[in-house]
């Protein structure tokens, strides 16, 4: 199972040219099954991808009692791979100070500008996000549903001011591969530590599509070809090559 995510993580590279000779790359580990995956499908594709690359693993710890981060220390040192935890106040800023009731734009905006500082400081040319398939079509209809507009996340995004490109290489993987492969290596995934789990426009629309596809089974495969097809911006796969 994970060799199959591992090869569909190379098709995405290759074809969207996520990895440069020489990149040094910032996994966001977040604890979740998706980062854990995706830093052990990045782990054994640099073993022999042909253009050489470094990883290291990065962890925002949003500042919460529970979020322990021994066993993805643990992981990281028994995979020989550099790990790096930053003690944020994150969940203070969120729940405390500013009392946010739709938390999870800010949380996530927090957590992306502290990963891309510490990235920055080592030396990264690149961050890895773990995003898959699903959350590609989840964020398509959410931006359809909640914004009005036709928009999803971008395979690599440039980072302008800070000269570092963010990468997706799981945006070919569905969520249930991940969910299996983490349960088949015995992942150590972080429980989660959220108050909003469970709660948010993100669960409502994954929810959606599950009773959508009683009736459509292909639905989500065909919303992804959908936004390959697309003039979202890039997801053109020859603009990239």
């Amino acid at each position: 199972m994970l060799q199959r995510i591992i090869g569909q993580a190379r098709r995405a590279i290759d074809d969207f040219n996520m990895i440069d000779e020489g990149d040094k790359i910032a996994v966001g580990l977040s604890g979740g099954k998706d980062s854990i995956t995706l830093l052990h499908a990045l782990y054994y594709l640099k073993k022999f991808y042909p253009k050489k690359f470094d990883i290291i693993a990065i962890t925002i710890h949003p500042g919460t009692e529970k979020f322990k981060t021994d066993k993805l220390e643990t992981m990281c040192d028994e995979l020989g791979i550099e790990y790096i935890v930053y003690n944020s106040n994150i969940a203070e800023v969120v729940f405390e100070i500013r009392k946010e009731k739709s938390p999870c734009s800010l949380c996530a905006n927090m957590r992306r500008g502290m990963l891309n500082s510490i990235a920055i400081e080592n030396g990264c040319s690149k961050i890895a996000l773990g995003h898959n398939l699903d959350d590609v079509v989840e964020t398509f209809l959410m931006s359809i549903f909640l914004n009005g507009n036709i928009h999803t996340f971008s395979p690599v995004t440039y980072l302008s001011r800070s000269n570092v490109k963010t990468i997706r290489p799981l945006i070919y993987v569905e969520e249930k591969q991940i969910r299996a492969v983490a349960k088949q290596k015995d992942f150590p995934v972080v429980d989660k530590s959220c108050p909003m789990d469970g709660y948010t426009k993100r669960e409502y629309t994954k929810e959606l599509l599950i009773k959508l596809r009683k009736d459509i089974p292909k639905i989500k495969s065909n919303i992804f070809g959908a936004i390959k097809r697309s003039d979202i911006k890039g997801w053109n796969i020859d603009n990239n090559q």
